[in-house]
């Protein structure tokens, strides 16, 4: 990547939020996934749904949908956006005692929503983290990553098998 591949930084090298106006509006898509991992008492708990502080996956839905659609009060330099879907979906894994989170976010706009569906599972780990740490202190987030986007100029991205590995 070269420097002029760098949009949010001006000819002195400023940061600045990048000016969308003359773009056209695109259907946009992206989704962005995650995982959890924890220990055995933890998984159970978020598995059976017996954690003390309640459904742990339900509020964890709701704080990534509400984590992303406030992405632009976080990232300094994200343009808020009107988002027209996002969702919030877990797939357990027992055999990590892991937890995967997959967020989906669209639009129709002028600029992507790659860091809404990175921020909204970002939040949703973080808030299970938060509801089962009196369980586990040393659960460990990670793996999280853009999967896919679509729209735009740069067009349709799936990320390669197994990343950068």
């Amino acid at each position: 990547m070269n420097e002029k591949n760098l949009t949010h930084f001006d000819a002195s090298g400023s940061a600045v939020m990048v000016d969308v106006s003359e773009k056209p509006a695109t259907a946009r898509q992206a989704v962005a996934r995650g995982i959890i991992t924890m220990n055995a008492a933890a998984f159970a708990a978020v598995r059976d749904g017996t954690a003390q502080k309640g459904d742990v996956l339900g509020v964890a839905r709701i704080a990534g949908i509400m984590a992303a659609k406030r992405t632009s009060e976080l990232i300094p330099l994200c343009h808020p956006l009107p988002l027209s879907k996002l969702t919030v979906d877990f797939h357990l894994l027992p055999e990590q005692q892991a937890v995967e989170a997959v967020c989906t976010a669209r639009t129709i706009g002028v600029t992507g929503v790659e860091m809404e569906a990175l921020t909204g599972v970002s939040a949703a780990l973080l808030t299970i983290y938060d509801m089962c740490k009196a369980v586990d202190k040393g659960m460990e987030l990670g793996e999280i990553h853009l999967v896919e986007k679509t729209g735009g100029k740069s067009g349709h991205y799936v990320r390669a098998e197994g990343g950068y590995v």
